[in-house]
């Protein structure tokens, strides 16, 4: 995520406004569920302009985020008020907005520093093994860091084969989403979970089941389809990439730079420290500070140690990254009403969606939560939607880690595991997508990928209601 990050230029005024305790004090039962246009703006542009018009969307994305993102302030600000829209933008981009990128930048380089060299050679064995290695790598180095490792050797192994989509298909399901959700470092909408107070190893002990239970599966239904697809191509072509290279990594000492991603995230959880800044109304406290200047460290440490072959094989470049930094610029600031109203509860504006997701004895109804947050992040980015249904459900950790474990797990797993469901619902997706195309492999459209994910991952999806979320 290197160059500039786009933000609104009311940021700017913060520094001549009052602090207020509006940030964590605003009741947004007060406003008009209109304060949700921007938001649902942003995520429908998102969903949709990549597909209608890429060009415009890949020139102007930033410009689109910053549109959005003023379309919520500035209105809000002749309203309510420059210093309570200062307190609220100050909380979004401290508490929640400049961690996340922080951490998504340090996978990102260290992940970008690792290259598995040398050919293998693509079987059905071979290829369920790479797709289990990557399941549980995912959850160390993200799904994007473990996709961008793992995707390039494995197209390379199977460049002899006849039907190779497939094989991709399902590195999306697994790599790309299923296998992140055991830790906050897995997936964005756990990290944002974290921040919110949800304990690092919550969801590996709380969810590990349904991972289990959805991982194997796809392993296993993995391995029958591509033995048959094996046996029906027969003798093969000759593999066209060369066996010159000893199979190995390229820029290794980055696992060590892994390893210190891990401990200062860890750090941060377990370090409890009195000393805390007030900043516009938005506590922010030493363990996180120095778990971001520890990131940032490792960061451009991958950059100074990892040796320009390494980064020119990986066909590593910033550009993802700044597209993230700055969507998640404006999606932070949108979400910031919808948050306010979600946790009005049934009185508020968003009344509906309370009760949607609610029993007729005012307990949350997991089975719900895992299938409104999963279809939401099917099509929309899946962190704003663990965000809207963490908020949903009441907001706080404590009480969603012990008496409504059941429901934060729902959620957990509906945002990880749907992301799956079609390309836009997780970044790594089109990735995968794109890299595969650019090897020479015919990917199904965006509604043929859909007929995979319905034909395979949602008769999962439903018998995990069952036996999981009921």
């Amino acid at each position: 995520m290197s160059g500039v990050l786009h933000r609104p230029m009311a940021i700017a005024l913060l520094a001549l406004v009052p602090a207020t305790s509006f940030a964590a004090d605003f009741d947004g039962s007060v406003l008009s569920p209109l304060w949700g246009v921007p938001f649902a703006g942003i995520l429908l542009s998102i969903a949709l302009m990549p597909l209608l018009v890429p060009s415009f969307w890949h020139h102007h994305y930033g410009k689109v985020s910053a549109g959005w993102a003023l379309a919520f302030l500035l209105p809000f600000a002749a309203i309510y008020g420059v210093p309570v829209a200062g307190a609220q933008v100050v909380h979004a981009l401290l508490a929640e907005y400049i961690p996340f990128v922080i951490l998504l930048t340090a996978l990102f380089a260290v992940a970008g520093g690792i290259h598995l060299r040398g050919n293998l050679h693509g079987a059905p064995g071979l290829n369920t093994a790479i797709l289990a290695i990557g399941a549980v790598l995912a959850s160390l180095m993200g799904t994007t860091g473990a996709s961008m490792l793992l995707i390039r050797p494995l197209i390379r192994a199977n460049d002899n084969r006849v039907h190779r989509a497939h094989v991709v298909v399902f590195f999306i399901f697994i790599v790309a989403n299923a296998g992140g959700s055991l830790t906050p470092l897995g997936d964005p909408p756990l990290f944002l979970g974290f921040l919110k107070g949800v304990d690092f190893f919550w969801t590996a002990k709380n969810i590990l089941p349904e991972t289990l239970f959805l991982v194997s599966l796809l392993l296993v239904l993995f391995y029958a389809i591509d033995t048959w697809y094996y046996r029906k191509e027969g003798v093969l072509t000759i593999d066209p990439t060369p066996d010159t290279r000893k199979i190995g990594f390229d820029g290794a000492l980055n696992f060590w730079l892994l390893a210190g991603v891990i401990f200062f995230v860890l750090l941060s959880g377990f370090w409890k420290s009195p000393v805390r800044f007030d900043v516009y109304g938005t506590e922010v406290g030493l363990p996180g500070l120095v778990r971001d200047a520890g990131l940032i460290a490792i960061t451009l440490l991958s950059l100074k140690i990892t040796a320009p072959q390494v980064h020119a094989d990986n066909q590593f470049a910033w550009e993802p990254m700044a597209e993230v930094a700055k969507l998640f610029a404006g999606i932070f600031l949108t979400i910031i009403p919808v948050i306010a109203m979600l946790k009005a509860g049934v009185d508020g504006p968003f009344g509906a969606v309370v009760s949607a997701v609610t029993r007729s004895d005012g307990q949350p109804d997991p089975a719900m939560y895992f299938w409104a947050t999963g279809a939401l992040s099917s099509f929309l980015d899946n962190a704003p939607t663990y965000l809207v249904f963490f908020n949903t459900a009441g907001g706080d950790p404590q009480a969603l880690m012990t008496t409504y474990a059941t429901t934060l797990a729902a959620i957990s797993a509906g945002a990880v595991f749907m992301g799956a469901n079609t390309y836009i619902g997780n970044a790594p997706n089109l990735m995968v997508k794109a890299i595969a195309e650019s090897r020479g492999i015919r990917m199904p459209s965006f509604f043929g990928y859909m007929l995979w994910s319905g034909a395979i991952l949602v008769p999962l999806f439903v018998v995990s209601t069952f036996i999981f979320f009921r």
